[in-house]
């Protein structure tokens, strides 16, 4: 990378979205400035920068901003060439694209649903996601990674369940993820945190339950305070 190629990325320090671009950084061998960001006081620069969602994480290269976690990804694989993320083959590349889709639209999703609220609510969030991860499951039983035995693209977007969902778990007072239950994801998530970008590259444990009880809190305020209560 030459010298006027800065690189530059604007996140919290805790969200699993910025974490991907990191890995994708370090697993690319590229250096960079993290730039922290208070999303309770956003800033004007992620107000520029994003101007459409004002959300991390926002990767800047040279004049360019590059926002959404999964587009900074394949930006970052588009840009570097060395050490490829996504699949050479097309179908491999289809196939890591409809999975990382899948995995944000319905497993992620109903997580959010499980974590933010309580009762009715939380429990058809933990149905949900329990009934995406047994179809995840299937995909990756008998695999050490999802492209098989190399890891890449679909590994770092579902990776925050390796290590998010266990915070999201203890301070949201649910449980969803069973090793009995899905050992295909358990054996994946035990392979994934041995791979020494991410074993490496990691946010504090203590940092990240006292975030995540804080943000269980806020959840619980706000339905306290008159909103979606169930």
């Amino acid at each position: 990378m030459s010298n006027n190629e800065t690189v530059k990325l604007l996140g919290t320090g805790v969200s699993p979205f910025e974490w991907r671009i990191i890995w994708a950084l370090k697993w690319k061998g590229i250096d960079f400035e993290f730039i922290e960001e208070d999303v309770s006081n956003k800033s004007p620069l992620l107000s520029e920068k994003n101007p459409v969602y004002k959300m991390i994480p926002v990767l800047f290269h040279a004049q360019n901003a590059v926002s959404e976690s999964l587009i900074i990804l394949e930006y970052i694989d588009e840009t570097w060439k060395e050490n490829p993320i996504l699949p050479a083959d097309p179908t491999e590349r289809a196939y890591a694209r409809f999975w990382a889709k899948f995995s944000e639209e319905k497993i992620l999703e109903a997580s959010r649903l499980a974590f933010h609220y309580t009762g009715n609510k939380q429990a058809e969030g933990v149905k949900l996601m329990s009934e995406s991860l047994e179809i995840l499951e299937g995909e990756i039983r008998g695999k050490k990674f999802f492209g098989g035995q190399t890891f890449g693209y679909l590994d770092i977007v579902v990776g925050w369940i390796a290590y998010w969902l266990h915070f999201t778990q203890e301070a949201g007072g649910y449980k969803v993820m069973d090793p009995t239950r899905f050992p295909g994801i358990d054996q994946w998530t035990k392979n994934f945190l041995q791979v020494d970008i991410i074993k490496d590259n990691l946010p504090p444990f203590d940092k990240m339950m006292s975030t995540y009880k804080l943000y269980r809190q806020m959840s619980l305020h706000l339905l306290s305070g008159g909103g979606d209560q169930c």
